[in-house]
């Protein structure tokens, strides 16, 4: 049996690298991934980014929060992770 692996992603304001980024992650050979990408309170176009590959991948789970951190972004990823 394969274990589930949750991947969590931190962002803040990355719109220019968003999107080569959950591509690649998106295109992963592994089945059993979650992929948790945390907007932690970016000013760009990244949680709209976000939001479009969640209707496409069921494996992506999107979290939008108050900025705080990189630190407390990966936290919240970790926390929404399911086991």
């Amino acid at each position: 049996m394969k274990k589930k692996v949750s991947i969590v992603v931190p962002i803040y304001n990355a719109q220019n690298t968003l999107e080569r980024c959950i591509q690649s992650l998106t295109e992963q050979t592994y089945s059993e991934i979650e992929i948790i990408l945390v907007d932690d309170g970016s000013k760009d176009n990244s949680l709209s980014i976000c939001e479009k590959w969640k209707r496409v991948n069921e494996k992506i789970v999107v979290v939008h929060k108050e900025n705080a951190g990189v630190s407390e972004a990966r936290n919240t990823g970790i926390k929404t992770a399911t086991r």
